[in-house]
This record gives C-alpha cells, sequence and structure tokens, in this order.
C-alpha cells in the first residue's frame, strides 16, 4: 500500500473538506438571494408584469377579430405598419452610415455627436413633434423654402407620421449597429485595405457583412419602436383617421368611446413587442 507523505495528506484532506462545505452549503440554500433584495425584486417584477396581465385578461378575445376589422381599427392598423416599415427604413439608409463614423476610434468630435444621437431617447416625445414642426412647419427653418419653392408641406400629413417615427427610432438602431460595428474585428478591413480595396468597398463587401446581425436587430428594435410612437406623431402629424391617426392613437381615442376596441388594439400591440423581444432574444435574453 503506497502512503503519501503527512504534507500531501493534509492538503489533500483541507481539499476534500472544503468540498464537502461547499456541496453541504448548496444543499442549504447558501446560494439564496436575501430576502432584503428577494422582496423589492418581487416586487419590480410584479410592477412590470401586473399591468400585462391585467391587460390580457381584461381583453375581449372572443370579439377580438370583429373588433379589428372595424374600419377605424383597420387603417390605423395599416397606416402604422406602412409608416414604421418606412421609417425603419429611412432609419437603416442614415443611421448605419452615421454608425459606422461613430464606431470609427479618431472621429473628431465623436462624444458630441453620440451625446446628440442619444437626444431623442430622453427628449419627450411631444417636445420631439413640436422640434419637428419648428424645422418642417410652414414657417420652418426648413418647412417655409421648401414650401415657397415646390409647395409642398409636412406637417399633418403621412410623410409627417414616418419622419416623426423616424425620428424616435433612430437612436435605437445607431446605437446597435454602432455596438457591432465597434466588437467587429478590424484585422479584416485591414486586410481588404491592404489588397488595394478603397473604403467604400471595404464597408460594402467587409464592415456591411460582418455587422448584418447587429443591423438586423437595430432594425427590429426600431420598426417596434415607430410602430409605438405616439407623442411626437400626434403633435407633428395630428391625428385624422385614414390619413395620421396610427394604432397608439387610435387607442388613446378609442378609451373614451370603445374601451373594448383600445384594448384590443393594445392587445396587438404587446403582441408586436413580444414577437420583437422572441426575434431578439439570444440579444436580450442571456442564457446562464
Amino acid at each position: 500500500m503506497i502512503r503519501l507523505p503527512a504534507p500531501r495528506r493534509a492538503a489533500s484532506s483541507r481539499r476534500a473538506a472544503s468540498s464537502r462545505r461547499a456541496a453541504s452549503a448548496r444543499r442549504g440554500g447558501a446560494g439564496r438571494p436575501p430576502l432584503a433584495l428577494l422582496i423589492p425584486a418581487t416586487a419590480a417584477a410584479v410592477f412590470l408584469l401586473g399591468p400585462l396581465v391585467a391587460l390580457l385578461a381584461r381583453a375581449p378575445w372572443s370579439r377580438l377579430p370583429a373588433l379589428l376589422a372595424q374600419p377605424a381599427a383597420g387603417e390605423a392598423l395599416r397606416l402604422s405598419l406602412f409608416a414604421a416599415t418606412l421609417a425603419t427604413l429611412l432609419c437603416l439608409v442614415t443611421g448605419v452610415p452615421l454608425a459606422w463614423l461613430l464606431a470609427q476610434p479618431r472621429l473628431p468630435g465623436r462624444s458630441l455627436l453620440r451625446a446628440l444621437v442619444v437626444v431623442p431617447l430622453v427628449l419627450p416625445p411631444v417636445v420631439g413633434g413640436v422640434a419637428l414642426l419648428m424645422l418642417f412647419g410652414r414657417r420652418g427653418l426648413l418647412g417655409a423654402p421648401l414650401e415657397a419653392l415646390t409647395g409642398l408641406t409636412i406637417p399633418f400629413t403621412a410623410a409627417a407620421v414616418v419622419l416623426a417615427e423616424a425620428f424616435v427610432a433612430l437612436p435605437f438602431l445607431v446605437l446597435t449597429v454602432e455596438g457591432a460595428l465597434r466588437s467587429a474585428d478590424r484585422r479584416h478591413e485591414e486586410a481588404a485595405a491592404t489588397l488595394g480595396a478603397n473604403r467604400l468597398t471595404v464597408f460594402r463587401r467587409v464592415t456591411l457583412p460582418t455587422a448584418l446581425p447587429g443591423i438586423a436587430a437595430g432594425a427590429v428594435l426600431a420598426w417596434a419602436r415607430a410602430l409605438g410612437e405616439f407623442g411626437a406623431t400626434v403633435t407633428f402629424a395630428g391625428s385624422f383617421p385614414g390619413r395620421t391617426q396610427t394604432m397608439p392613437i387610435a387607442v388613446y381615442l378609442a378609451l373614451e368611446s370603445d374601451p373594448d376596441a383600445a384594448l384590443a388594439l393594445s392587445a396587438v400591440l404587446l403582441a408586436v413587442s413580444v414577437l420583437v423581444l422572441a426575434l431578439l432574444r439570444d440579444r436580450w435574453l442571456v442564457r446562464p
């Protein structure tokens, strides 16, 4: 029989005892969160989920198809989907290049530019609508010369809905794509540049394919944010049925005249939000 030296036997005994204590602690619940943290955490979860559960419980599921088939609801739904899609396309065309600029480490004034991009996230939506009026209104900085040259007016039209939604949704896409570009391996871009590719070719052939998952995630977030926009839209575009009345506006107005229709439209918007979360589960739902 082989006997270990005394120091080795002592060290082995200490490791075995430590393992037994750790296993006993796990079985005894030492890893459980303390009660002082569990109670407010549970309250926060109930506070967030409670209203959603109440909405689902009160929604008129049996009348949902008939309520959504009403002309006003159908027009609001179609306009919301169409405007949110156009706003997302506008965000993609303008936001991806902006995100690329913000991802450049040597860009002068990058911190200030990023701060300006974040402003719509913290700005009250109604204030955003007023700002859009001051820019594109009939007496706005761009609206006045535009009307004088072309006779076109933007406020209180379907175009105003698209612009208002793009204004509030653009930061979501820009920040998401910027994060994807900053985390990408720049050695591929450097290799393409050493092979003679110009910067536009590198962006089109190397950068965009690398950042495609981040672009897709940003586009989905921007679309969902545009679909749910209310304050800037009602201020800049108004609430004209069939022209500028989107689903959130229709929900607000239906609360006074037809609460069941408001609940039905709210349930649809909630379903869209859950679908967006499901599509982005790999980004937002971190598995242990």
